[in-house]
């Protein structure tokens, strides 16, 4: 009989094949660990064996005799003596072997313990024996590392070929710590000031100078160097950099400002034009060109020296801010003021230069505080910086980095800022936003077709054309380089919001700050773009500031703007009656005048048009009429440049309301009297009065105003002998203002030369009227005075006698 068969079932085919990936799997993952096991077993034994290595190099023993036994080892010992024969030993023989054991030397013992041979050790031991018994420290020599070449075959055989390698000094670290300098600068430093202070002045002078030719030839030399050839000669760079701590105090201030100028010069020129990522660990493992390692090198080393330079620059500020004194001495507490300057106007150049580069934002963040700071210098550089910025930002992403730590600051600060900071936010480049969120959902997307639709609709040919266009259509999508319009859109949404959020809470909760004008500002010319949810609280707000009384006439004029641009905008679906803003604008127009107020008038203008020529239908006649009758009146007191954009409002207004020309007739039309006095445009009667300030504002001085007077009054045709000449007619008020504007101290058109003509012959003439003075006159001139000596001592002789 055969063996007794297996109670247990041998599984299936479909079984097997079941299990078979997962054993495979677990075999992987087994060896996988094995591996990964074996490896960290190894990696920690050469830990240990060089930590022991480190220790027994590092560590000097004590001598062998200072180790204590272990009391039981000293009774083995004892009784192992005991054991001995020594009654078979004479007693000179015994004294003698107990004397050796008691000088028992490094040569006598075993080696092979560590324990002393006595536990007691004589105190007139001689010094030579102890040094004996210390262990030697051998010289070690490094293991040179072999490379093996490529074998040479002979007669004899094959011959191994190999070379030492080279070793490779490791690079010190790059940035090399500011605070904690080399303990020979200040010996240095103090040899050189004896040494200058034995000079005469002249000579220190000359000194100095040579010195300062010497940094700045070195300065170009590298300069030069690095822009020539920027890949090869990048380690320039960091030789450049460390100039920036120049210790020798005759020159250290200027040659830390020209390095500093000389660095952003380079770094604006060699910077490429898109943003460096750092290299992931499976890009630096793999091999790649020449080239391309190079330009690897190139990048690695300009970002690393750029975010070293921008550190120096910022330490630089932080020293002056905190008054920090350096152990050096090289540069004095007062000349750390004018290098903070210089570093504040390179860092503010570098946030303009190079928005697209690494380290952008830190740029931000180091700049906007300094907008804050309390030298006005260094404060208008910072916000002048920041409007270059956001002016020229197309996409959106520096605009909305700067916004976010602007906002932050603001906050942090509790509104105690400068206006300056949020004047800033007016040169943001935002025209539209994402108003709805469901546009994306209506707009109809480009799709691509489906296989069934294609197998469907389209014959064998055709799909395969369309297949082409469609990889063709993605290809050029990925490599578009410009920003898509919906990015833009989100980033102009998501900027804005950050605004309206600044606004808002000084709105709320700082309304007697001095930001508000700012505010009042900013929402006037971002109105249009307020979310329709907004538009009740915020127009209550505004109404309850115009009122309160508190704000100027230029604050409240930004609020008026501010209300209608909302109610011309989406606001026109509100049921709004905006009656109070007419009144407080028409109110408001004779504080307008000729001195520092005159450029409020573009304002005004601004208002004005949104007010009545774009609401026009919602606008009255008598309401029409009384502004045209009030901006006549105040065209007579205010500049030549406002006087033409005012009178440029008055002919819109005659255009969008035909029946204002009843100002031009000097009989009254219907009942009541003109009320100029009276601040509500409804009830003044302005039907009842007429323009006749274009009668005085025609023998203007300026030749503009006399052309848009005599217009007006010849009913302002558009055709004829009255009408303006297409470069008037055609601008806008305001375009007008801003052209004729003498804040440049130019007139507009140029005033003519006088004649250079000399007149070929005077004419003779009398030059008195009165016969009798001119006769008077010829008489005494015609009389001869006989000359009279000089005689001092008479003139006091006679002096003297009148007073006596």
């Amino acid at each position: 009989m055969g063996p007794p068969r297996s109670k247990k079932r041998k599984p299936s085919f479909r079984k097997l094949l079941k299990t078979s990936n997962v054993k495979l799997e677990n075999k992987l993952k087994n060896r996988q660990f094995k591996q990964q096991s074996t490896a960290k077993k190894y990696r920690k034994e050469q830990k240990k064996l060089r930590q022991a290595l480190k220790d027994a190099s590092g560590r000097i023993p004590e001598p062998l005799e200072r180790y204590k036994k272990k009391p039981e080892e000293e009774e083995d010992e004892e009784e192992f003596e005991e054991s001995l024969p020594v009654d078979m030993m004479d007693e000179d023989d015994l004294e003698q072997m107990k004397a050796m054991a008691q000088k028992a030397s490094f040569l006598t013992r075993d080696l092979s313990s560590c324990e002393p041979v006595h536990a007691k050790k004589r105190k007139s031991d001689n010094v030579v024996e102890s040094y004996e018994k210390m262990p030697r420290k051998m010289q070690r020599q490094e293991e040179k590392e072999v490379i093996h070449l490529l074998p040479i075959k002979d007669k004899t055989g094959i011959i191994p070929q190999t070379m030492e390698k080279p070793v490779v000094r490791k690079a010190e670290e790059e940035e090399e710590v500011e605070g904690e300098p080399a303990e020979d600068d200040s010996s240095q430093y103090v040899l050189e000031t004896e040494a200058m202070s034995a000079l005469s002045p002249q000579q220190q002078l000359q000194l100095r100078r040579q010195r300062l030719e010497d940094r700045k030839l070195r300065i170009a030399g590298l300069g030069s160097a690095i822009l020539s050839d920027p890949i090869s000669n990048i380690k320039r760079l960091k030789e450049l950099r460390s100039m920036l701590m120049e210790t020798d105090p005759c020159v250290a201030v200027t040659v830390r400002k020209l390095v500093m100028v000389s660095l952003m010069e380079v770094f604006k020129d060699i910077v490429p034009s898109y943003r460096i990522r750092p290299l992931t660990e499976a890009e630096k493992a793999t091999k790649v060109k020449k080239d391309t390692q190079q330009l690897r090198e190139f990048e690695e080393g300009l970002v690393s020296q750029y975010k070293f330079y921008l550190e120096n620059l910022e330490q630089t500020v932080k020293d002056w801010k905190q008054k920090k004194r350096k152990r050096s001495e090289a540069v004095s507490l007062q000349a750390y003021k004018g290098l903070a300057e210089v570093a504040i106007r390179c860092t503010c150049e570098l946030l303009v230069a190079l928005p697209h580069f690494n380290f952008h934002n830190n740029i931000i963040v180091m700049v906007v505080p300094l907008m804050n700071d309390p030298s006005k210098k260094v404060s208008d550089m910072c916000c002048e910086a920041v409007r270059k910025l956001l002016r020229q930002d197309k996409v959106g992403h520096a605009s909305l980095g700067m916004v976010k730590v602007i906002s932050g600051l603001v906050k942090s600060r509790n509104y105690e800022v400068r206006p300056e900071v949020l004047k800033t936010l007016l040169c943001l480049r935002i025209k539209e936003v994402e108003m709805k969120k469901d546009a994306e959902d209506i707009a109809p997307k480009k799709k691509f077709m489906t296989f069934k639709e294609k197998r469907k609709n389209l014959s064998r040919m055709q799909r395969k054309w369309k297949k082409a266009e469609e990889k063709l259509e993605k290809e050029l999508l990925e490599a578009e380089a410009s920003e898509s319009k919906e990015k833009k859109l989100k980033l102009h949404t998501e900027t804005l919001n950050i605004v309206f959020l600044i606004y808002f809470r000084i709105l709320k909760k700082a309304q007697k700050s001095v930001l508000l004008p700012s505010v009042l500002e900013g929402l006037a010319k971002f109105a249009h773009l307020i979310n329709l949810e907004f538009f009740d609280d915020l127009l209550t707000v505004l109404h309850n500031l115009i009122e309160s009384g508190d704000l100027s006439y230029r604050e409240s004029l930004h609020c008026i703007q501010t209300s209608f641009t909302i109610l011309s905008g989406q606001g026109d679906v509100l049921n709004i009656d905006p009656l109070k803003f007419y009144s407080h604008l028409y109110k408001t127009l004779f504080l307008l005048h000729a001195g520092a107020s005159n450029e409020d008038v573009a304002i005004v203008l601004q208002c004005l048009d949104v007010m009545l020529a774009k609401r026009r239908k919602q606008v009255t006649l008598q309401r029409a009429l009384a502004f045209v009758k009030r901006l006549s009146t105040l065209s007579l007191h205010v500049l030549p440049n406002s006087s033409v954009g005012i009178l440029a409002s008055n002919r819109t207004l005659m255009h969008t309301f035909p029946k204002c020309d009843i100002l031009l007739d000097n009989e009254a039309q219907g009942s009541g009297v003109y009320l100029p006095e009276m601040d509500e445009p409804e009830y003044c009667n302005p039907h009842n009065t007429a323009l006749w300030e274009l009668h005085t504002v025609r023998r203007h001085y300026h030749p503009v105003v006399r052309k848009f007077a005599f217009h007006l009054m010849a009913g302002a045709p558009s055709e004829g002998s009255g009408a303006l000449n297409t470069e008037l007619s055609r601008r806008s008020p305001v375009d007008l203002f801003e052209d004729y504007s003498a804040k440049d101290m130019t007139f507009n058109p140029p005033v003519s030369a006088p004649s250079t003509k000399k007149k070929d012959h005077f004419t003779t003439g009398h030059a008195l009227l009165d016969d009798k003075l001119r006769k008077q006159i010829d008489d005494i001139l015609q009389t001869e005075a006989a000359p009279a000596g000089l005689d001092f001592a008479t003139d006091l002789r006679h002096k003297g006698e009148v007073h006596t």
